[in-house]
């Protein structure tokens, strides 16, 4: 799958370690290559509900997947692990 930079994705699956679920949205904001001519990873931003920054993080790109028209938002608390 072809992303673009300042595209909006959803979170393919959980990150615990940054209070983020499958199906959150971020911004991606840069590719990364692997060192090792592995899977690309990309750097993500990730924002609360008023558009506050509110992460960074960088996960392998088959975490990440295109929004599609069929989709809708959803709001959750960010709960402290």
């Amino acid at each position: 799958m072809n992303f673009e930079l300042f595209q909006r994705v959803a979170l393919n699956r959980d990150l615990p370690q940054h209070q983020l679920k499958k199906g959150d949205v971020a911004t991606l904001i840069d590719f990364i290559p692997h060192p090792h001519n592995d899977e690309e990873g990309c750097v993500l931003e990730v924002f609360n509900a008023t558009g506050e920054s509110i992460a960074v993080v960088i996960v392998p790109i088959f975490d990440i997947k295109s929004l599609r028209n069929n989709e809708i938002f959803s709001v959750r608390s960010l709960v402290e692990i």
